[in-house]
């Protein structure tokens, strides 16, 4: 497990900079927002042209593809040379793209993080984009296709809400510091094994907390901590796509945040007030299930 965020990468790149690299990050994923409902409303749910990515249960649709073309352009178009990792093209090799720990800005973009709610017309789902520079997340935004509403980030510079009429406002945690108080946000990965091991996880979590929310949106739940709508969130199997603008937004919100690239640990955000608690709690009964 690892936890981002250096106040090394605010030295190397600066306030402005990042403050640069955020607005376009809120532009970026606002426009993708904006590309993903043009669609939606030509073709409505039932013709997206779903198909299977990794298992039967994990679709990709037309959306997703389009808007991650749409992200693509539009960095090339901005930020000509910088390197780009998308949930659906990965991350072509660029002759002039600078390299690795250089200094270079990458792009990390969700273009449809929930899409099976995309599917099933359940309001929430979202465009996410993160700016990395040297491996690390210094600015990101996430914007939900539904509703419209965008949050965002800047490594050290907070983190914001932005609804659909324009008004921000900036975001702060919960107050809970009783984890049995605590309403935990959680996702389940496609593979069946890990499913099932998840379920007993959940099954001793549920009873020594308030009660746990399934949204179907890491970036999203990751927000709703950064809000207070949540106080926890865990999930095992996630991707740098699935959490790095989220992850970013919640621990400028305050919260303690360790985003994981292992299958087997869990990316955790949490308000500070029960995050020892709940980080305890989750490897009490991860080992309950591995042993």
């Amino acid at each position: 497990m690892t936890e981002r965020g250096s106040g090394a990468a605010v030295g190397r790149t600066g306030p402005e900079f990042i403050d640069e690299l955020r607005a376009l990050a809120e532009r970026l994923a606002t426009s993708g927002g904006d590309v993903a409902r043009r669609m939606l409303a030509e073709f409505g749910p039932s013709g997206l042209e779903s198909r299977a990515k990794t298992s039967m249960t994990d679709p990709v649709t037309v959306i997703d593809t389009s808007v991650e073309t749409h992200l693509r352009e539009e960095i090339e178009s901005s930020r000509p040379g910088d390197r780009v990792l998308g949930e659906e093209g990965g991350e072509p090799s660029r002759a002039d793209a600078g390299p690795p720990g250089g200094g270079g800005v990458r792009w990390v973009v969700d273009p449809v993080d929930g899409t099976v709610n995309l599917l099933y017309g359940i309001p929430f789902t979202a465009v996410s984009v993160a700016a990395e520079v040297d491996g690390f997340v210094v600015a990101g935004a996430v914007h939900n296709i539904v509703t419209r509403e965008t949050w965002s980030a800047g490594l050290g510079r907070g983190a914001t809400l932005r609804v659909v009429d324009g008004a921000t406002r900036s975001l702060r945690g919960s107050g809970c510091e009783d984890v049995s108080l605590a309403l935990v946000g959680t996702g389940f990965a496609y593979d069946p094994e890990m499913r099932v091991e998840q379920g007993r996880v959940v099954s001793g979590l549920l009873p020594r907390v308030r009660d746990i929310r399934r949204c179907g949106s890491a970036a999203l739940d990751l927000c709703m901590v950064a809000g207070g709508q949540l106080d926890a969130y865990y999930e095992r199997g996630l991707k740098p796509w699935d959490y790095a603008a989220g992850a970013l937004v919640a621990r400028e919100a305050g919260a303690v945040v360790a985003v994981s690239a292992d299958d087997g640990v869990p990316t955790t955000a949490a308000t500070p007030g029960v995050a020892d608690d709940f980080l305890a709690l989750l490897a009490d009964l991860s080992g309950a299930v591995s042993s």
